[in-house]
């Protein structure tokens, strides 16, 4: 997420004084260029590993700080939500063994900020989207108390002028309306830098462009978002989503996303990007440093562009250009932000050999790809790779559309040998790396069908949210071995049967998927409804869709004896108010269940509509604790006869 300890101010002098800064650092970029004082020659590769913590029930856990103060803070810093934290990786010359040093070097922070949250009984989860996340996590309280993200929050809320909506289709379907950033914190990256010469650029963020959609297909790890199954790699869609600031989206006027894959080839360099970002998006942040970057070239010294490089951290294009000084040298990289974190290091590691090679590749043997590729193909498959992984249909640069899974196959991974060859790449290392691609290809298992394939396989009986908290937890454990993804057994139905952390709010035990009747229908439809579904308690809501009632199994059966009995011709005609309790008790999604347990007890009813925001989310029932406890009832048992 970049720099945090900013001070966004916002008076029209330190925004006009900022803007100064950063024209300046656009100059000083296009000097250091035409002067050939950016480094060349060297090819270097680095990533930034972004995690999720947990419970060991699976449930997130924001304790990022209490982490962070334990762990050396050249190398862990924070994201935007207290959750997740990321790790980056120092810079490799790329040649010989740098994938496995790569992998070794994730093995090793991975090792260190696993040791800190044992201490604090918590576990490190690589994952594109945590499973187990719920709405109920999306709050600023979860917000990492950093200058930035607050500034972060307040600009984008600000130039949305409204809620921040989702609308995802998928299996399922996702609309929502959410009231902060937060909904952006569910993505969590691997992402990848590339060094390049700057004299070819161009050349190379084409090609990156262009061999995003097959890495990506290969490489899905996120198919499941707040309950919802989606995109085979939904943070995709979440991430523009939750970043677009757009307020004019559905007029005619083009307006284009902060989060985006581009809008055509790159014909002249970096310049072109920065300046077509410039010139399309207002700066989240105004804040006024010291470093002038033409003073700093005049002056002899290596300018850092501060101003150039936070307003970059606001334009989020899925390959983003980046200006960088290592060991005191000015450089050019291309950022892979497209690839989901996991589900282990060494898959990882396979998506970052897959990436280099293919990319080595197209350079060597196709050259400009504007030659043989529509740059709106390319944007279309990008989605397309995004909804459907290895299911996607894919145009390559012979002009055919061909299943990815074949041209994965036949095409892609013998083209990144090549490629990674040339790269002078150990062939040891070539052949561990491709074959895990080739393998989770083969089989279709990448971590997105694993995450899906178990929920399948879940007993029906059991609650969404109680069964992404497995998931979760299965994906943590597996985790620790670094067997590659697609050799994971799918999630025993078995695994963490009733522990108790994974009912610790309403919102994990609640029913989800509502029958509901309105006001005015019959009641015969109630009576029907009880009967086909074996339900004992039916919502009522009006045109609006506020919940107005409920009508329980007692309620009928009352109704029943007064009129007579089914025959009774008044019966059908009676409307659903006639009979309905309207005096009701509900309890939120967040509430924990002993606090919705005890309010049943209290009130003597048998179940709790689940309302936020004045609209039903759920329901909760005596028989979902009733669920509850049969495990710890069992083991109890299973104790005392011993």
């Amino acid at each position: 997420m970049g720099e945090t300890d900013i001070d966004n101010v916002q008076d029209e002098e330190s925004r006009r004084a900022y803007l100064r800064l950063l024209l300046h650092d656009i100059e000083a970029l296009e000097h250091m260029h035409e002067k050939g004082l950016l480094e060349s020659g060297i090819r270097r590769i680095g990533a930034e590993q972004e995690v999720a913590i947990i419970d060991e029930s699976g449930a997130p856990l924001p304790i990022s700080d209490e982490l962070l103060a334990r762990l050396p803070g050249d190398a862990f810093t924070t994201e935007l939500g207290r959750y997740n934290l990321e790790i980056n990786l120092e810079p490799l010359s790329l040649g010989g063994f740098a994938l496995r040093d790569l992998e070794q070097q994730l093995h090793g922070y991975l090792g260190q900020v696993r040791a800190v949250a044992r201490d604090h009984e918590a576990l490190i989860v690589l994952a594109g989207i945590l499973p187990s996340l719920g709405k109920g996590d999306l709050t600023l309280d979860n917000l990492t108390p950093r200058p930035r993200y607050a500034a972060m929050n307040e600009a984008l809320t600000r130039l949305r002028g409204g809620p921040y909506e989702l609308n995802i289709g998928g299996i399922d379907d996702l609309v929502i309306s959410h009231d902060n950033i937060m909904l952006e914190s569910c993505n969590t990256s691997f992402q990848l830098h590339f060094q390049v010469d700057p004299d070819s650029f161009a050349h190379w963020y084409n090609i990156a462009q262009a061999v995003s959609a097959p890495v990506l297909a290969a490489s899905v790890n996120s198919p499941v978002l707040l309950g919802r199954r989606l995109w085979k790699e939904t943070r995709i869609a979440l991430f523009q989503q939750s970043i677009d600031t757009r307020k004019d989206r559905e007029s005619s006027r083009h307006s284009p996303s902060r989060v985006t894959f581009g809008s055509d080839w790159v014909n002249e360099g970096i310049l072109e990007i920065f300046r077509e970002d410039i010139a399309r998006f207002k700066p989240l942040f105004y804040d006024v440093r010291d470093e002038d970057a033409l003073v700093e070239l005049k002056e002899g010294r290596v300018p850092s562009l501060t101003a150039l490089r936070l307003f970059n951290g606001t334009v989020y294009r899925w390959n983003r250009p980046c200006y960088g000084v290592y060991e005191g040298k000015p450089h050019l990289r291309i950022e892979n932000r497209i690839l989901p974190a996991g589900p282990t290091p060494i898959d990882e590691v396979a998506n970052t050999a897959l990436w280099l090679g293919l990319m080595r590749a197209m350079s060597d043997e196709v050259g400009d790809v504007r030659r043989v590729m529509k740059f709106e193909d390319v944007s279309r498959d990008f989605v397309s790779a995004a909804r459907y992984g290895l299911e996607s249909q894919l145009r390559w640069t012979d002009g055919s559309m061909r299943p990815a899974r074949e041209l994965i196959l036949e095409e892609i991974i013998p083209a990144a040998a090549r490629g990674l060859e040339s790269s002078g790449i150990d062939s040891d290392d070539i052949e561990r790396y491709l074959s895990v691609i080739e393998e989770r290809t083969t089989t279709g298992r990448t971590g997105a069908a694993w995450i899906l394939d178990s929920m399948a396989e879940a007993d029906d009986s059991e609650k969404t949210t109680q069964l992404l908290a497995r998931v979760t937890a299965g994906i943590a454990e597996r985790q620790l071995h670094n067997a590659p993804g697609h050799t994971w057994d799918l999630l025993d139905s078995a695994e963490f049967t009733g522990d108790r952390r994974h009912v610790k709010r309403v919102e994990q035990i609640m029913t989800t998927d509502i029958f509901t009747v309105h006001k005015d229908d019959v009641i015969d439809l109630v009576t029907n409804l009880m009967d086909w579904k074996h339900l004992r308690h039916i919502p009522v809501e009006d045109d609006d869709r506020n919940l107005v009632g409920l009508v329980t199994y007692r309620d009928l059966i009352r109704h029943l004896k007064r009129i007579g009995g089914l025959g009774a011709a008044e019966f059908d005609a009676a409307p659903v108010s006639s009979i309905m309790t309207t005096d009701l008790i509900t309890v939120a999604s967040d509430a924990s269940t002993v606090d919705a347990f005890e309010r049943m007890i209290q009130e003597s009813v048998s179940c709790l509509p689940v309302v936020d925001g004045g609209r039903l989310v759920g329901i909760v029932t005596d028989f979902d604790f009733m669920k509850i406890a049969e495990p710890m009832i069992s083991r109890f048992l299973e104790d005392d006869q011993i």
